[in-house]
């Protein structure tokens, strides 16, 4: 199942450019596998700060006015030594994922996974009678959404439907459309305490569309560029915070892709991390902090890092000795969960607590 050209994090049914290696933690219990040193640019509004681990980078030039630590946890089900994805996490704790690459033979399956985050934790949610499911986010009130295909092809193009789980029941989500891309690519990505509900479509053009989905009255909304004719360029809606406030990213060229807060109040708010080729927002939290990506590179030379960005700050996030970090999900707290690529070419999940 293949996500919209310009959607490479998560990876969708098809295969990410990495895979995860497992190492459940079986006692139960938190355990830092390395602490994040969060070290500082103080150059103003937009300026860049650099986390990384801790001993791993150079601060060299850099103020300690932000300094601070995470606890890094690897979070993986063992059930697959290669591929693991945590895409949410919500005030309870509570994440939402995925083990497996996409590739055939080796489908998505979705899972959400309960402190105190033992392999047992790690508890099954998949769409009825679908070949691949992903669970891409949840809420504080044990709503889930995400999206499933009924194919695992060697092509890797897979359909793509979106879902929520409530209840112990799934129900699809599917924005009405005439004109869908061939096979149809619908997704649902996060979800507030409101029971709104934020994903995109690809039509017939190729183009993703933004939209909200609202659960209890059944109801579509698009999510747009203010201002922009017509339904303008691609734009997905990956997270909606209970103020109402949407993240996501958008083509706001040919050549360049931008992530965005959409506050209720309609004021449209561009991110691009300094000198990124690519800037993706994947998460927001109450407090309007956003997580997400960006790229610096291109072709074979591209490399993927998470960043935070809160108040008109970034912060760089990247995991000692891995060759990309993603950062996907943000809780109120300000734990973040994501992904990032080790020297084995695994891809693990990883949770980062303040």
């Amino acid at each position: 199942m293949k996500l919209a050209d310009e959607y490479t994090l998560p990876t969708a049914f098809a295969p990410a450019k990495r895979h995860p290696g497992a190492t459940a933690i079986a006692s139960g219990s938190l355990i830092a596998a390395a602490v994040l040193a969060v070290t500082g640019c103080s150059s103003g509004p937009g300026a860049a700060d650099s986390v990384a681990l801790a001993g791993a980078t150079s601060t060299t030039g850099l103020s300690s006015d932000m300094a601070g630590t995470y606890q890094i946890v690897k979070l993986n089900d063992s059930r697959d030594e290669t591929f693991n994805q945590l895409l949410g996490i919500n005030n309870e704790g509570i994440i939402a994922g995925y083990f497996g690459s996409g590739a055939a033979g080796h489908p998505n399956r979705g899972y959400t996974l309960v402190p105190p985050f033992a392999q047992h934790s790690f508890l099954n949610e998949n769409f009825p009678r679908s070949a691949q499911t992903q669970v891409t986010g949840l809420n504080d009130q044990g709503v889930t959404v995400g999206f499933w295909s009924m194919q695992n092809t060697a092509s890797m193009t897979d359909n793509n439907f979106g879902f929520y789980e409530q209840h112990g029941r799934f129900h699809d989500v599917n924005f009405p459309i005439g004109d869908a891309a061939s096979p149809p690519v619908d997704q649902l990505l996060g979800v507030n305490n409101r029971e709104i509900a934020v994903g995109f479509f690809t039509n017939s053009a190729g183009l993703s569309r933004g939209y909200e989905y609202n659960i209890r009255t059944h109801r579509f909304s698009r999510v747009e560029i203010p201002g922009v004719r017509g339904l303008g360029p691609s734009l997905t809606a990956t997270a909606i915070n209970n103020l109402g406030d949407v993240a996501g990213f958008y083509n706001k060229t040919s050549m360049q892709v931008d992530a965005f807060l959409k506050l209720h109040s309609g004021r449209f708010i561009t991110l691009a991390y300094p000198g990124a080729a690519m800037t993706q927002a994947f998460g927001v939290n109450d407090s309007d902090e956003v997580v997400g990506t960006y790229t610096t590179g291109t072709g074979n030379a591209a490399v993927t890092h998470g960043f935070t960005w809160k108040g008109g700050k970034y912060a760089s996030v990247n995991i000692s000795g891995a060759s990309s970090t993603a950062i996907n999900g943000v809780n109120d707290e300000g734990d973040l969960v994501g992904f990032f690529t080790d020297a084995k070419g695994n891809t693990e999940g990883v949770l980062a607590l303040p």
